[in-house]
């Protein structure tokens, strides 16, 4: 596992208070109990302080699976389509 999605994998166990919750690229919210509306903006609020972005209403609502996720974090990350 690369050091993303270890990182992304860390902020679901503490969003989840599960240590043994391990995410891939294919989750989705059907994959994990407890993930419904409220708990996706706790997610969004953490993945937002963890990895010091913004992230905007149609980028979230685009995100499907967690390699979505991966995917838009990567791309923000090395500095494309910054929005922050």
């Amino acid at each position: 596992m690369d050091n993303l999605l270890s990182r992304i994998n860390d902020v679901f166990r503490t969003v989840f208070d599960d240590d043994e919750l391990n995410v891939t690229r294919e989750t989705t919210a059907r994959d994990i109990e407890g993930w419904d509306s409220m708990m996706q903006v706790t997610l969004v609020v953490n993945f937002e302080k963890t990895f010091k972005v913004r992230l905007s209403a149609a980028e979230i609502s685009s995100l499907k699976k967690v390699g979505d996720l991966e995917d838009l974090l990567r791309a923000r990350l090395s500095g494309a389509g910054d929005k922050s």
